[in-house]
């Protein structure tokens, strides 16, 4: 996944990337991963060049260097805490230091720039590493590559070793063409394999003697090994165990399901859509001895039938029909419809009308925040667990970008389920559908492996609450001492057959492996796996345990140098001739940064800073500090227009805007639009507030102390404070009166936008909490000074254009040029929906 470029555009051509090589050694699924490129800036002068590399979310980022001119630079894991306030003290001294924030579904972002002086080279080297995880009967290696144009040398090579033995290896990638194809190597012995793939210069080519490349995709290998036994495979080396159990030919345990399933408003259109198209698909491969229910919800609870049924072809077919009626409509009341579907469990339970071997689950779809019923997160939380009490399974699914993410993570594995987000894209159907799949065929529950309490120590999680068909368990330890003689293992999980806890096997035979390619993998598996089971506690477990928790996967990070969301990569920078770079701080990313920065993670990482404004004709920018970089679209619409910029449910915020046009239409034709009036109301603290061209009104319950602050500075700015919460900026742009055409206008600045809850939204709102994209194919525009590129950004592939927007936060009568990705077509695909779906009946009004 390494892309190597410089800053500016004109110098595409005097940068070659001379090697891009892809090492990957997997040792009993943990895998170690080395990523080296070399590029050569041919320019006459100093270049900065940029290495972009993008891997596995799952991955810990373990080491990074770059060697310049035989010097070489080494980054070293530090604490937070530690790490941004070298960051702090270099941007304070007027250095600029760069940030890592990036992803994607499946991958993050690792970017890190340098000044490279002309003719001299650099070689960047990554390393990485992971625990592959099965997942509907195979292990993925996945890497993506991107050149962005042929290289003397390109290579990916993996050497996959399981003592276990190989059952299969498939190697394939998205960008293979027929005369690619053959160029894959594969080699496997009984548990061997190595796959290479390293086209020549000219086999990259798009054309020949054409500078584009065909190299432009994800390189992927699957494979799985051999299960001979069915206590699973034990391995010892170094003084630590690993224990892998997925035992074969088990037959599956049927299953009760019930779907709770958002239909409010929000979900209309292709969302409610591509449910519907999933469940259809689930429907007509569901099991017949499986039970299954459906609840729907809005702001009511309307379960299409009091009790589960049996999946006959009969009820298949009847609730096909019912599906293909499911319509959006109304608000979100989450915790009723959840403990809908557990009481809709516990009573067929209790009526004997569901199996006795069988697995309870609910499947929560939603795409958004709860406003109805009980709406207080915390406390739908407790009631969802004390309802539900250990009992069954909660899978939460998220759909889209406005969902809050970190309260269904919590919530599921507060109930021994998980949580994944579904992206906004042609395939959520598909989606949808495969997180099911995963989950469709329990194999055991209440999975239990026992090891002699003398023997072992600094055991990992070792109690499952369920092991689905193509998935596997993985424990590890410390041996207490080297007598594998006494070292008895016992698996106990529950299956179809009778009996209240079925013993799978008892076993004193333990492998102990001394052909391994990385000797001390199994203590950093053993490390890998402690670290993300803590990081797990540090977000479901009591006051106490969160804080040991985020104590131990601290130290624990620091000693083994895992990049986790407690640690940064801290690379210092070589010196330039004309100043001394800041370090690069390289922090790990989680789908819940949001959370964690809101609670012990505040004081150990960079939460995203976001700075939305409006001003202009309308121009929405979208500042992003922490990634040096802007977004910006305008919204085009006639005079008179009101739209909703913020809408906060939860802090009973609303900030709606209303645009005015020229005086008259100008020669050129087209008329500008500006906005001449805000209104902000502050629902829970009785306050509205009217701000235009011309006046200012606030009106306020009369029995109410004073809750909003109004300082209005000579430089005609206006700055809006609402007790113990978000502050506004409002900034008053004068034209001359005698103008032909334009009228005096207004821009719009947010502060403090960390003080809005997650579920805030609007035009500006719903960039509050950050945004995640990638750019990409940057290209020559229209304009010599303004290239285009290829960004993705919430399930859509959009061509922006490189510009600059004015900001006159610091300069009101001049301001300043910020320059931004602009975003065509009224935003269309960076915003949710389209621009009509904001706009609203009145100054106040919230439709």
């Amino acid at each position: 996944i390494i892309f190597v470029f410089p800053t500016n555009p004109l110098f595409l051509s005097q940068v070659e990337v001379h090697s891009v090589t892809v090492d990957c050694t997997v040792t009993s699924r943990f895998a170690h991963t080395v990523m080296t490129s070399v590029a050569l800036n041919r320019a006459n002068t100093s270049q900065e060049i940029f290495f972009d590399v993008e891997l596995p979310k799952t991955a810990f980022i373990t080491n990074f260097s770059m060697e310049i001119e035989g010097q070489v630079y080494v980054g070293e894991v530090k604490e937070k805490e530690k790490a941004k306030q070298q960051y702090e003290k270099a941007v304070s001294s007027g250095q600029t230091a760069g940030l890592v924030k990036a992803s994607g579904r499946k991958m993050e972002k690792f970017s890190v720039s340098v000044n490279v002086a002309a003719s001299s080279n650099v070689t960047f080297i990554l390393t990485y590493e992971e625990l592959l995880q099965r997942k509907m009967g195979k292990y993925e290696i996945l890497t993506r590559v991107k050149p962005k144009e042929p290289v003397q040398e390109f290579k990916i090579v993996a050497d996959i070793y399981e003592p276990q033995g190989i059952a299969f290896v498939d190697a394939h990638a998205t960008f293979l063409s027929n005369d690619l194809l053959p160029l894959v190597e594969k080699t496997v012995t009984d548990k061997k394999a190595h796959i290479s793939f390293s086209p020549t210069l000219e086999q990259q080519r798009k054309c020949p003697g054409c500078d584009g490349t065909l190299i432009d995709g994800d390189f992927l290998i699957n494979y799985d090994v051999n299960r001979a036994q069915s206590l699973g495979d034990i391995q010892v080396v170094n003084g630590y165990f690993v224990h892998f159990f997925a035992p074969p030919d088990l037959p599956r345990v049927p299953k009760n399901v019930v779907f709770v399933i958002d239909k409010s408003g929000s979900m209309g259109g292709r969302k409610i859509a591509q449910t519907r198209e999933a469940l259809l698909a689930i429907l007509n491969d569901i099991h017949e001895e499986d039970h299954f229910g459906f609840v729907e919800f809005d702001d009511k609870i309307v379960p299409w039938k009091e009790s589960l049924s049996k999946a006959t072809t009969e009820n298949v077919a009847e609730a096909i029909a019912y599906v293909k009626r499911i319509v959006d409509v109304g608000g979100t009341d989450i915790n009723a419809a959840v403990l809908k579907g557990v009481d809709m469990l516990i009573k067929d339970k209790q009526a004997n009308r569901l199996p006795e071997r069988s697995v309870d689950m609910i499947i929560l779809l939603t795409d958004g925040m709860p406003n109805s019923g009980e709406s207080h997160l915390p406390k739908i939380q407790e009631n969802v667990r004390s309802a539900i009490g250990g009992n069954m399974s909660l899978y939460c699914l998220g759909f889209g970008n406005n969902v809050d993410y970190a309260f269904l993570d919590v919530m599921s594995k507060q109930n021994n389920g998980v949580a994944r987000r579904i992206y906004e894209a042609s395939d959520a159907a598909l989606q949808l559908q495969g997180f099911y799949d995963e989950v469709a065929s329990p194999l055991l529950s209440e999975v239990d492996l026992r090891y002699p309490d003398n023997t072992v120590e600094f055991v990992t999680t070792n109690h499952f609450s369920q092991l689905f068909n193509g998935s596997e368990i993985v424990v590890a330890g410390r041996l207490a001492d080297n007598d594998l003689d006494n070292f008895l293992v016992e698996v106990y999980g529950q299956g179809v057959r009778r009996g209240t806890r079925q013993i799978w096997g008892v076993s004193s035979k333990v492998a102990h492996y001394f052909e391994y390619i990385f000797g001390d993998f199994t203590e950093r598996l053993w490390a890998y796996l402690t670290i993300q089971q803590l990081l797990e506690k540090s977000k479901t477990g009591s006051s106490d345990e969160k804080g040991n928790a985020t104590a131990k996967a601290l130290d624990m990070s620091l000693r083994y140098s895992f990049v986790t969301p407690l640690t940064s990569m801290v690379v210092i920078k070589p010196e330039t001739e004309d100043s001394t770079e800041a370090p690069l701080i390289a922090n790990k990313l989680t789908e819940v940064k949001a959370e964690l920065c809101q609670n012990y993670f505040a004081h150990h990482c960079h939460c995203t800073l976001v700075s939305p404004a409006v001003d202009g004709d309308p121009h929405f920018m979208i500042e992003l500090p922490d990634r040096n970089d802007s977004l910006c679209f305008n919204i085009n619409d006639k005079p008179g227009t009101i739209f909703t910029l913020v809408r906060d449910t939860e802090t009973g915020i609303l900030v709606n805007g209303q645009i005015i046009g020229d005086k008259k239409i100008p020669p050129n034709g087209r008329i500008n639009t500006y906005f001449w009036r805000f209104g902000i109301i502050h629902q829970a603290l009785g306050v509205r507030l009217e701000v235009s061209t011309r006046d200012i009104s606030v009106f306020q319950d009369s029995n109410r102390a004073k809750l909003v602050d109004l300082v209005v500075s000579k430089d005609r700015s206006l700055t809006v404070t609402l007790k113990d919460s978000v502050k506004f900026v409002i900034l008053l742009h004068k034209v001359w009166k005698k103008h032909p055409y334009h009228q005096d206008y207004l821009g719009f600045y947010t502060l403090d936008t960390h003080l809005l809850s997650p579920s805030v939204h609007g035009l500006l709102g719903q960039f509050y909490h950050g945004i995640d994209y990638e750019v990409t194919d940057l290209r020559p525009g229209e304009v010599l000074e303004k290239p285009d590129a290829t960004m993705f950004v919430k399930g859509h592939q959009l061509n922006v254009t490189r510009g600059w927007q004015r900001d006159f936060r610091r300069d009101v009568k001049n301001g300043e040029n910020i320059p931004c990705w602009f975003i065509h077509n009224n935003g269309t695909g960076l915003i949710d929906g389209d621009e009509r779906d904001y706009i609203v009946s009145g100054l106040f009004k919230t439709v």
